[in-house]
């Protein structure tokens, strides 16, 4: 689990933010500035009504802005929408919308399910090299009765309509496996295998940048023995396209 937390982490430290925006003025009685982009993280200072603030970057729904005094801290969209610009109308925030899913050019998601028999959660992201093609790194780990292992993989993602809410897709790519094997009476090594995958699953938007994401993959395990293995997966969870 180790290998996924640290997964996690790298692909949010890899979330983009936009550019600095305009100044704006806080219309409601105050509004809270946290140390980060999220609800999670502590409040430590307000800024009441009538006092303007610089936007300085955007993360996804969190603005990071800072006041007159050079302090800054994060605020949710919801208390940006609340605030005025110079010219005394509310703040517009451009959200993403249905036209944008099968432009996005990145993607991030949590995926889980059935790797031949054992639980599998996997942490992906992506690039889009245009519309139809993207490369795919995927984290996962995975927990069996017998044996436990982490997975990394690379490969190639190609959407057939872009431009539909559901999207149908084909990937192909390879990687590496380490199985350990847990503790019993017959004593088995832990080994590292290289791994090929060939897969295909759906994409379909749900809002904003949501997206709800099936696959199924067959994977060819490399083995030093004389047999290779074959493995089904399957998986379904959530993402986001930004």
């Amino acid at each position: 689990m180790r290998f996924l937390l640290v997964a996690a982490v790298l692909l949010l430290l890899a979330l983009p933010a936009t550019a600095a925006g305009p100044e704006v003025t806080v219309a409601e009685p105050f509004i809270e500035l946290r140390t980060g982009p999220g609800r999670g993280y502590p409040v430590t200072q307000v800024v009441k009504r009538g006092e303007a603030v610089t936007i300085e970057k955007r993360r996804t729904d969190w603005f990071k802005v800072a006041d007159a005094d050079g302090r800054s801290g994060w605020v949710h969209r919801s208390a940006m929408l609340a605030t005025l610009t110079e010219a005394g109308e509310p703040l517009p925030i451009d959200d993403p919308g249905r036209e944008d899913f099968g432009e996005h050019r990145r993607e991030l998601g949590v995926l889980a399910g059935d790797f031949e028999g054992a639980n599998v959660i996997t942490v992906y992201g992506a690039w889009a090299f245009n519309p139809h093609l993207s490369a795919e790194l995927r984290l996962s780990q995975i927990l069996g009765s017998f044996s436990d292992g982490e997975m990394a993989t690379l490969g190639l993602t190609h959407v057939f309509r872009p431009d539909w809410r559901v999207q149908p897709f084909v990937g192909l790519g390879t990687g590496v496996i380490d199985i350990q094997p847990k503790a019993s009476l017959v004593q088995t090594e832990a080994r590292t295998d290289q791994v090929a995958y060939a897969g295909l699953g759906v994409k379909g938007y749900l809002s904003r940048r949501f997206i709800l994401r099936a696959e199924f993959n067959k994977y060819v395990v490399f083995t030093d023995r004389d047999d290779n293995e074959e493995a089904d997966e399957w998986k379904l969870g959530f993402a986001f396209f930004f």
